[in-house]
């Protein structure tokens, strides 16, 4: 028998992204994009704290600007250290640039006291940033593996470590372990990368049960293709908007890359905003009830195959 509490269930389902840019974005100083209540703004994460690394550029951008729209204070950890200043000075008050290498505990570690210091204990983590380098199998240097290992994993691990702790004992906070399709799947010539996503996405469940009982939810963000510098695209706004259904994409970068994803239910790349705002439900209180999951926005990639060619139809 089903428990009360699973009378009424909402379906809810996201689309794809692995937006990227060093684009210009439009500013965020004197906007109000937050919902109103009671007469005034009320924004999905007043009050709360994120930190998100990589967010120089691509996701972990889009992440920040629409974080820090919807009321919280927002670390831009990177090691693109002039690109992350422009933004958080784009963003204004309301952010602050920190470098930050993740493969490095001691930075990790001063990261905390900096964020601390100047915004108070973390309530959200998004563990955003990521490498990506293709090769053969047979051809797979030792030093390419451990980079890519240690930044796409070990990275996320040792924040979890560091921010988690502290979110643990402060009862309370979300990370959000940004993983891939490739942790979802097996894909040829990058092996090592798909090796990265599947163990992220093992440890997100991991972390999920050990500090569930603290009061910190662990989930796992899985973009399909997205219109990131990771897939070449770096003149476009972290912010920009999907083609809405059945209107043609009108930048010409974007709609050469969305050729990438002909032929998926959705026949385009997502946008960093689509990211971002799957990002922004798992960092909010919306997803009180969600930890240890993994949340797929990949414009339906992984659903299956298509048999319609095959068939008829």
């Amino acid at each position: 028998m089903l428990a009360d509490g699973f009378d009424n269930l909402i379906n809810l389902r996201y689309v794809p992204t692995w937006a990227g840019a060093a684009a210009q974005a439009p500013s965020l100083k004197g906007l109000s994009l937050g919902r109103r209540r009671r007469g005034g703004p009320v924004g999905r994460l007043d009050g709360k704290v994120a930190i998100i690394t990589g967010a120089a550029r691509g996701m972990g951008e889009a992440e920040a600007r629409l974080f820090a729209s919807e009321g919280a204070r927002v670390v831009i950890a990177d090691v693109l250290t002039e690109e992350g200043a422009a933004v958080a000075a784009d963003i204004g008050e309301a952010a602050r640039f920190v470098p930050l290498d993740v493969t490095d505990e001691a930075a990790w570690l001063d990261l905390m006291k900096i964020t601390t210091d100047v915004f108070g204990c973390p309530d959200v983590l998004v563990n955003n940033a990521g490498v990506l380098v293709p090769s053969p199998i047979r051809e797979l240097e030792v030093e390419q593996l451990r980079y890519v290992l240690d930044v796409n994993l070990l990275g996320p691990i040792l924040g979890v470590k560091v921010v988690g702790a502290a979110m643990a004992d402060a009862g309370r906070g979300s990370i959000v372990n940004v993983s891939s399709t490739g942790g979802l799947l097996g894909m040829s010539m990058i092996s090592s990368y798909v090796a990265s996503k599947w163990g992220l996405r093992g440890f997100s469940r991991s972390a999920a049960i050990e500090l569930g009982p603290n009061g910190v939810r662990v989930n796992s963000l899985h973009p399909g293709g997205v219109t990131t510098p990771m897939v070449g695209v770096t003149d476009v706004s972290a912010m920009v908007e999907p083609p809405g259904p059945g209107e043609a994409e009108s930048n010409p970068t974007l709609a050469a890359s969305d050729a990438q994803g002909a032929t998926q239910p959705i026949r385009r790349l997502g946008r960093r905003i689509e990211i971002a705002r799957l990002a922004l439900f798992l960092a909010s209180d919306e997803s009180s009830y969600c930890t240890g999951a993994e949340f797929v926005a990949d414009g339906g990639s992984v659903a299956g195959q298509d048999l319609t060619a095959t068939f008829g139809g």
